[in-house]
C-alpha cells in the first residue's frame, strides 16, 4: 500500500492508502479509503500546540482602542 506524509506546521501526519475511489467523495467516506497511521508523538505535539493557542490570552500590539487613546492622552497631559 502507498503511504502519504503531510507536514502541516510542525506536525507531520501519515496516512496509508487502502484503495482509490472511482470518483470524488465526501469527508465522511475517507476512512474507507485511507487509514490514519500518524505517530502518537506527533498527535501529542498537535494537542500541545492547540492547548497553548487556546490558553494564550496575551493581547497583540496593534491599534489602540478609543478608551486606550483617551487614557494615554490623559496620562500625557498629566505628565506635562
Amino acid at each position: 500500500m502507498d503511504k502519504i506524509t503531510i507536514r502541516r506546521g510542525s506536525v507531520t501526519f501519515s496516512f496509508e492508502v487502502l484503495q482509490f475511489p472511482k470518483s470524488r467523495l465526501g469527508a465522511s467516506l475517507v476512512d474507507k479509503y485511507a487509514k490514519d497511521i500518524t505517530d502518537p508523538l506527533e498527535l501529542e505535539k498537535l494537542a500541545k500546540i492547540r492547548d497553548i493557542r487556546a490558553n494564550n490570552t496575551l493581547r497583540l500590539p496593534g491599534r489602540p482602542t478609543k478608551r486606550d487613546r483617551r487614557d494615554l492622552e490623559d496620562f500625557l497631559e498629566w505628565q506635562e
